[in-house]
């Protein structure tokens, strides 16, 4: 089969490889799309702890083409949608009921081969079956939407929260349509690119601006979201946030990203300054979520490439072009 393989920091191609085969808990997933996020890019960066080569992709979606001898629950045929995690299920944190935070965390696509191929092995457990009005080739925006359900599964909104979104790529899209639906009474979106700007105002922000000094808050925000991973936009928005309001860190940064916080000002103000880490307890629901329409793919897709294609894909999403990147096998 064709499959990308990030061979080593920096270098990605399009290679064929053996065609997988399946545990007995696993079925083997046909790929209809795969979606490209942030991760990826870390991936090639050598970051995320891969051990390479390996096949990326942890966002995507198909039909089962073939089965383990264990498999019950679905059947060769079905569409399903992927939930990447792949939790040791023994550590503290499993065992507390946190395991994106496992200590041995591992993920379909980030440390052991992924979607960004003509196939994939996938746990049956991880596999949600897709209604039959969902397009499949769609579908791989269920595990990004994953991530921002659980990002306001931290937040805990409160009704009438003043909102503000560093960045409107995928992922500040999806925390905007989220923050709609969770009682937000305004949600500001802030993006130096111009037309990811537009999307968000067409997806019906409140205000829109390059900067947050364009808009006129002058207590800041109740809950303020990084959803760019960029050092400046980060430092800006911890300055941000209202008296008792929530800073969440939902971008992915470098490795090497830092900020400077000050201890007096939480201290004094209570802001509470949070994390939110892929996914938990959160992917089913955010195919429920999908199935009922809470994104539009034609506004959140942008560019759909062929596999073939998929260092050139990495390059247009690198370089700030579009918004949902998906390849096609």
């Amino acid at each position: 089969m064709q499959a990308a393989i990030v061979e080593a920091p920096g270098k990605v191609s399009v290679t064929t490889v053996p065609d997988p085969t399946p545990g007995p808990r696993d079925v083997v997933v046909s790929v209809a799309s795969c979606g490209l996020c942030g991760t990826d890019l870390h991936i090639l960066q050598g970051e995320f702890a891969p051990t390479l080569p390996l096949v990326p992709g942890h966002e995507f979606a198909g039909e089962i083409v073939g089965v383990g001898r264990d498999v019950t629950e679905l059947a060769i045929g079905d569409r399903v949608a992927v939930d990447p995690s792949l939790h040791c299920h023994e550590c503290r944190y499993c065992r507390s009921g946190r395991g994106n935070l496992c200590e041995r965390w591992a993920a379909i696509g980030v440390t052991v081969s992924g979607g960004a191929a003509e196939y994939a092995v996938a746990p049956v457990a991880n596999c949600v079956r897709l209604p039959e009005h969902i397009d499949v080739k769609d579908a791989a925006l269920i595990e990004p939407l994953s991530c921002a359900v659980r990002g306001y599964d931290v937040l805990s909104s409160t009704l009438g929260a003043e909102v503000l979104i560093y960045g409107s790529g995928t992922m500040g899209l999806m925390m905007l349509e989220l923050a709609k639906r969770t009682g937000a009474a305004g949600v500001d979106v802030l993006d130096v690119n111009p037309e990811r700007l537009a999307t968000a105002s067409l997806l019906g922000c409140s205000r829109s601006a390059a900067a947050a000094d364009e808009l006129d808050r002058p207590g800041g925000w109740d809950v303020v979201i990084d959803a760019t991973g960029n050092a400046a936009a980060i430092q800006d928005g911890l300055g941000r946030v209202a008296k008792g309001g929530t800073f969440l860190q939902f971008g992915v940064a470098d490795y090497a990203t830092t900020a400077v916080i000050e201890p007096y000002r939480i201290y004094n103000q209570e802001i509470t300054i949070t994390g939110s880490m892929a996914v938990l307890h959160s992917y089913e629901r955010a195919a429920a979520l999908f199935a009922t329409g809470v994104l539009d793919p034609a506004v959140f897709i942008s560019d759909r490439l062929p596999l073939a294609q998929y260092p050139q894909a990495i390059d247009r999403f690198k370089a700030g072009i579009g918004r949902k990147i998906v390849v096609e096998p």
